[in-house]
């Protein structure tokens, strides 16, 4: 529908759900750049955590550039404040969202929003004090005697926020299952049944997500993630689907 065929209401809801949306966003940003702001002033500490693995192994890291650790300081401030961050950048979705809801699906973000942070959290935190290490030690001795380990630091923070986050991300599947189960796109016997084509997937995409070419860090995302993909199949067994659900309320 264009917007000179809608009526004068219509085009007021328009614009105060964008409005709700601008405001919304705003809130977001804002704390993000404020939390990035502290997090830089920390951003030493910060990056001797982030480092910690590698110096545990006895390697050292190097700068080759002029603005390089600059830019990685700020790089990581900026991750680090949207963590900081991110129970105001949820409470501003949140905000935006809750109208559009019903009251039996508000309860669901009470439940899932905290859990989905916690899974997130998990798998950023396996990576890190699971796998993290091994994989840095697998490379170091490929390396070899013969050749001298130096590592840069803004391609070392890149690795291992390109290996960290997508274990968190892929450890949010219970919750992504749950929510397409509740829309009706999947449903639990599908799940059960594709078991087969699911481990395929999930390897192709560990073997994508994660940043070295080693099987390792492959196998050790890879058997979670179908562990996971198990769970989901009971998530969404449970799970109702959303016009099930509205039906029985209306009665």
């Amino acid at each position: 529908m264009a917007l000179s065929d809608m009526s004068p209401e219509e085009k007021q809801t328009l614009i105060e759900h964008l409005e709700a949306l601008r405001s919304s966003l705003i809130i977001a940003f804002v704390a993000i750049i404020i939390a990035a702001v502290f997090c830089f002033y920390y951003s030493e500490q910060i990056l001797a955590i982030v480092t910690l693995p590698l110096r545990s192994l006895n390697e050292n890291l190097v700068v080759t550039g002029v603005t390089e650790a600059f830019f990685v300081k700020l790089k990581l401030s900026f991750y680090s404040g949207f963590v900081i961050a991110f129970p105001v950048v949820a409470w501003a979705l949140w905000r935006f969202l809750k109208p559009a809801l019903y009251p039996s699906e508000r309860k669901y973000v009470y439940i899932f929003v905290p859990l989905a942070v916690g899974l997130f959290s998990i798998g950023v935190l396996f990576a890190y004090f699971g796998v993290l290490r091994l994989i840095l030690n697998f490379l170091i001795y490929i390396a070899g005697e013969n050749l001298d380990t130096m590592f840069k630091v803004d391609q070392y923070v890149s690795f291992v926020l390109a290996f960290t986050i997508p274990f968190g991300l892929v450890f949010e599947l219970p919750v992504v299952i749950f929510f397409l189960s509740k829309l009706g796109i999947v449903r639990y016997e599908q799940l059960a049944r594709n078991r087969k084509y699911a481990l395929l997937v999930i390897v192709i995409l560990a073997a994508a997500l994660t940043p070295g070419p080693d099987p390792i860090s492959q196998m050790m995302m890879a058997v979670p993630v179908y562990l996971l993909y198990e769970i989901s199949i009971w998530v969404s067994k449970f799970a109702k689907p959303r016009k099930a659900e509205v039906a029985e309320e209306t009665e």
